[in-house]
């Protein structure tokens, strides 16, 4: 297989030369000297055999054996440059950075585990965990402050997408001498007797609209607010509230001693999701790790973040 004797710098420079008519405009466009473009050329019309240009005080013009040089010469140029482009999307794809972000929780227990299991196949991305609030979840998604989003089901606008991974059930948390411990499962109006602490307006949100169908005397009413649920979860451990969360706080929940209750007529639940932005395209680095994590929640050996919920505590 015979090489080229003229290199891309040497096309690039014929084809602005043209298109400028000119040495002195082609320059400006390549950044380099006119002496210097002038040498590309005269390297180039060696390389090939001919002259490509007439030159005269006034302007350049192709010869009849440059202007059919021309359009391969262009074709090339283009095939070249769209080569370099893939190939640099190539190295993106195996080294690159990626920014989720994610809730207290999810940020906590799920990303870790499926990073590490993403950098055994994808050792030179880097992926990072952004601490985010559950309702500022979108907006830093969708001003570029993050690449990627993970967190549970929420309102979003044309600029997100949103993906459902998997779907957890909300779930009572109490220390285990609390009264509704003893139940095998927990109604709607056991509630209402009790202190109950939600973690973030989210949570404050969402526990009035879980049982949306049961009358006004029997719905639940959110007694204190805290911004953070292992905040909630170490007022129920001591025994002075419950709380309301969905049974992937589990792996935090356990550790404190609360026991896990369902609770039913009906059962709400709350789906997790991935979010990415709509309206720009994500880094190859970005698109490999949402593929890995969705793969990976729904390989069966990662079924402990859906959390089965027992009707008892043993």
């Amino acid at each position: 297989m015979a090489f080229c004797r003229f290199t891309p710098r040497q096309l690039e420079a014929f084809i602005r030369v043209h298109e400028a008519h000119g040495f002195g405009a082609a320059a400006q466009a390549l950044a380099l000297t006119p002496s210097a473009v002038s040498q590309l050329i005269a390297e180039l019309e060696e390389a090939v055999g001919f002259r490509l240009f007439d030159r005269n005080t006034r302007k350049v013009t192709l010869t009849a054996a440059g202007a059919e040089f021309l359009q391969p010469a262009t074709v090339v140029l283009a095939q070249m440059a769209e080569a370099e482009r893939l190939a640099a999307e190539l190295r993106r794809r195996t080294a690159g950075q990626v920014c989720i972000a994610a809730p207290q929780v999810l940020a906590a227990t799920l990303l870790p585990a499926a990073i590490e299991a993403f950098a055994q196949s994808h050792p030179n991305v880097q992926v990072s965990v952004c601490d985010t609030p559950v309702d500022l979840l979108v907006s830093r998604l969708a001003s570029a402050q993050a690449d990627l989003a993970l967190g549970p089901d929420l309102a979003f606008g044309e600029a997100v997408l949103r993906q459902p991974l998997f779907d957890s059930p909300w779930v009572l948390w109490c220390a285990p001498g609390h009264p509704l411990a003893r139940l095998a499962q927990v109604r709607w109006p056991d509630l209402r007797a009790h202190r109950v602490v939600a973690a973030g307006r989210d949570h404050e949100r969402s526990v009035p609209a879980m049982a949306p169908d049961r009358p006004a005397d029997e719905r639940i009413t959110v007694t204190d607010v805290v911004d953070h649920v292992t905040t909630a979860l170490g007022l129920s451990a001591r025994g002075l509230a419950v709380t309301l969360a969905p049974a992937y706080v589990d792996g935090f929940a356990r550790p404190m001693g609360l026991v896990m209750r369902r609770v039913v007529g009906p059962e709400a639940t709350r789906q997790v999701c991935l979010y990415r932005p709509s309206r720009r395209a994500a880094s190859p680095a970005a698109d490999l790790f949402a593929r890995h994590l969705a793969e990976w929640v729904q390989d069966t050996g990662n079924t402990t973040f859906t959390c089965p919920v027992p009707d008892a505590t043993k």
